[in-house]
């Protein structure tokens, strides 16, 4: 078979149609979309289940796709399906992924099309054997890499950037799949977590400058790996250390080998993490999720006091924060917006008129608590503002007497290349308007952002690196890395 050779392994079981979104339009809800979520088992007889638990614990970092890869050292089993990890998942289909190691993902795309092709892991025969892969992430040079792959003689199954990575281990002429795999990672650069399982050896590789988040712990014997500790506590294993930037493990019948693909670069953890993608019982590089997000609300009080009765979050990710503003200006925290968690899709396509009402079918505002109260409103970004001036109006529509809207963050100014879905720059209201033009439009009574420093302090990373060893380009436009945008390239600033 030559190198240039991908074939897919069969389709699962469940090879439906197109997913179907929720019928409201996308701009009711314009909060930035989680990025994806990767789990691995290695070493156990339950990979598939801890996998399936695993995978449902990170079921917020992507709702549209779902799937799983198992081996049992001699064949590879896959499943995989549009929709959350419950509706792809039953029983039978977990029992029928055997073996003791697995890798399984839940993804919202970022790079290609919501579609069943580009679910998670990828699954290909090459001459090496079986190869299947999973990302948190985004590849910056994926389509110089794609072009140049294809000039070569590469046929592409999917739309997928971490397809390309698949190709560059192909056409590796190393014997050693540990150093295919090297070579391959040298070639890639953006932000991502790789789990790559290769026969029955399983990798597992960070970025040169740790932008998305990836953890090693243990159950037992076995070796288990995910974008979030929360996994960890899911399936009641411990947590021994996040992998290091630049790092590759490789995982094979003599246990763990740590080795590099590559030295670390610039140390760019990425703030949203901190700030809203991680669940509050997660850690992050040591760092508890709910302690920072309360400090940045008390950091957001003391830059930013406003006289008033009732504070309130946005739920979810906007409550730890708004508990940190309570507890440091004496304001009474209440629960004045409530989520709906069971609104599920729909195959409808409303009115004009019943997409405005759509946000009412996820999120109200408790009356009895606002009404003739001036609030405090704790939110995590701002994006386009509709959701902002919606959430502000419903308030109003309740009752409120005043809203103050406090952001705990810094204004969202600039896209994101390394995994998060962000709208392009035209499209973010804090890259076109002023605070108080941003204010005016969301029809606030006042508006604060938390500052850098604020925000900085607030995480807790130690200092000494560049932002803390944070990634902030969204903030103040200093990408770890060479980028490409509507603007034209922006310099790396390492």
């Amino acid at each position: 078979m030559s190198d240039e050779l991908l074939i897919p392994v069969s389709k699962p079981a469940l090879w439906t149609g197109d997913y179907y979104n929720e019928g409201v339009d996308p701009q009711v809800f314009d909060k930035l979309k989680e990025e994806c979520g990767v789990f691995g088992v290695f070493g156990h007889p339950e990979a598939s289940a801890l996998g399936y638990f695993g995978l449902h614990a990170l079921q917020h970092r992507g709702e549209e796709s779902a799937g799983m890869c198992t081996t049992d050292g001699e064949q590879f089993y896959v499943h995989k399906g549009m929709g959350l990890v419950k509706e792809v998942f039953d029983n039978d289909k977990i029992q029928s992924l055997k073996g003791h190691i697995a890798i399984g993902h839940v993804r919202y795309s970022t790079s290609g099309a919501s579609k069943l092709q580009n679910a998670q892991p990828l699954v290909f025969k090459y001459r090496g054997g079986d190869l299947a892969i999973a990302t948190n992430g985004n590849l910056v040079n994926a389509d110089e890499l794609r072009r140049e792959l294809e000039e070569e003689g590469s046929i592409f199954q999917t739309t997928s950037d971490t397809e390309v990575l698949i190709h560059l281990i192909a056409k590796s002429k190393a014997q050693d799949p540990a150093q295919a795999v090297k070579e391959a990672l040298r070639r890639v650069v953006g932000g991502f977590a790789f789990l790559i399982l290769i026969n029955d050896r399983l990798f597992v590789a960070q970025d040169p400058n740790g932008l998305r988040p990836l953890m090693i712990g243990k159950l037992g014997n076995a070796y288990v790996f995910a974008s979030e500790t929360c996994a960890f506590e899911t399936i009641g294993a411990s947590y021994m250390r996040d992998v290091q930037p630049g790092e590759l493990l490789i995982f094979d019948s003599r246990g763990m080998t740590e080795d590099r693909f590559a030295t670390m670069s610039r140390r760019s953890l990425c703030a949203m993490e901190f700030i809203y993608f991680s669940r509050p019982d997660s850690d992050v590089d040591g760092l508890n999720l709910h302690m920072s997000r309360k400090r940045m609300g008390k950091h957001l009080a003391m830059e930013s006091f406003v006289d008033a009765d009732v504070v309130t979050g946005v739920p979810d990710s906007s409550i730890s924060a708004a508990i940190g503003f309570a507890e440091q200006t004496g304001i009474p925290y209440e629960i004045g917006l409530i989520k709906n968690r069971y609104t599920g899709r729909t195959f409808i396509q409303p009115s004009q008129e019943l997409r405005e009402k759509g946000v009412k079918m996820k999120l109200s505002a408790v009356r009895k608590v606002v009404e003739g109260k001036r609030v405090v409103m704790i939110d995590d970004s701002i994006v386009r503002g509709t959701t902002s001036l919606r959430i502000v109006n419903m308030l109003r529509e309740a009752g409120a007497k005043e809203v103050h809207v406090r952001i705990s963050s810094p204004p969202y100014m600039n896209p994101c290349f390394y995994g998060i879905d962000t709208p392009s720059r035209k499209e973010l209201i804090a890259s076109q308007k002023s605070v108080e033009e941003i204010r005016q439009a969301i029809n606030a009574d006042s508006l604060h952002f938390l500052s850098k420093p604020g925000l900085l302090d607030a995480i807790g990373r130690p200092i000494g690196e560049h932002n803390r060893g944070m990634c902030l380009g969204c903030f103040d436009n200093d990408y770890p890395t060479k980028v490409n945008d509507e603007a034209g390239e922006v310099s790396c600033g390492c």
